[in-house]
């Protein structure tokens, strides 16, 4: 499958292109955060930041929790498939694409997976709305924590990576690096929200971020990958050798005891 610096590299670079998404979806989230903090709050970005920090920070470790708890799950499938490498692969490059027709509003098809996950968030949504108003670093940590549950395509997409990396470890190294893709934009809603609307609501903008991960998923489909395994099988070779060598022995033991 890919290697763990590529899965990364995708991950972060599916954050970082992709969350042109999250503004609809987060900023009302980032702007209900900042409306409880004072007025003296709000208008210093140096004082606001450890606010967002906060927020930021709980977001990501849910998503690091639930890449944990899908690549855990995608490792108990690999002792049922056949070549779960290969699945594998297809499987996260086949979501990518989807993923990339789905931010440039070419295609839907993720709709459907964030409404099953609206179920699961009516059962959450209550929690955090204990932590608005935000009034301390606390409460901001505590909102981030929660709402890193909302349903999201985007967020759907990046656990289709863990899901195919078939382990807790690597699944919960791609989301935190998900996350961090996703911190410029989210970071920056905060500060200059009405600029940033007006530019990823540009068709341009999407069309060119969603193919760009379209790409990074027919990559994933069609580039080289090597198998670990192959070198493996010309070893034990040298090892046929022994038994010769055994057999030369009792020939010789036999000729000294014939003299």
């Amino acid at each position: 499958m890919m290697t763990q610096e590529f899965s990364l590299l995708t991950a972060f670079m599916m954050g970082l292109l992709g969350s042109v998404h999250c503004i609809g979806m987060c900023g009302g989230i980032v702007g209900a955060l900042t409306m409880g903090l004072g007025e003296n709050i709000r208008q210093s970005q140096l004082k606001l930041m450890p606010y967002l920090a906060a927020y930021n920070i709980g977001r990501i470790t849910s998503y690091s929790i639930a890449g944990i708890l899908v690549g855990f799950l995608g490792s108990q499938f690999t002792q049922l498939l056949p070549e779960p490498m290969l699945i594998g692969r297809l499987f996260a490059g086949v979501f990518m694409i989807i993923l990339g027709l789905y931010i440039a509003e070419w295609w839907r098809a993720l709709g459907w997976l964030e409404r099953g996950g609206a179920y699961l968030w009516r059962q959450i949504e209550p929690l955090g709305r204990r932590f608005l108003p935000v009034k301390n670093l606390p409460h901001a940590l505590a909102l981030g924590l929660v709402w890193g549950w909302l349903p999201c395509g985007l967020v759907y997409g990046a656990l289709a990576l863990s899901l195919a990396s078939a382990s807790a470890t690597q699944g919960g190294l791609l989301m935190l690096a998900f996350g961090l893709g996703t911190l410029p934009t989210l970071v920056t809603i905060g500060s200059a929200a009405s600029w940033l609307n007006r530019i990823t609501r540009k068709a341009i903008v999407r069309q060119t971020m969603g193919l760009l991960i379209i790409l990074f998923g027919l990559y994933t489909l069609f580039a080289p990958h090597k198998h670990g395994s192959h070198g493996k099988h010309h070893a034990p070779a040298p090892a046929q050798q022994q038994p010769l060598e055994k057999e030369a022995m009792p020939q010789g033991e036999v000729g000294h005891q014939h003299h």
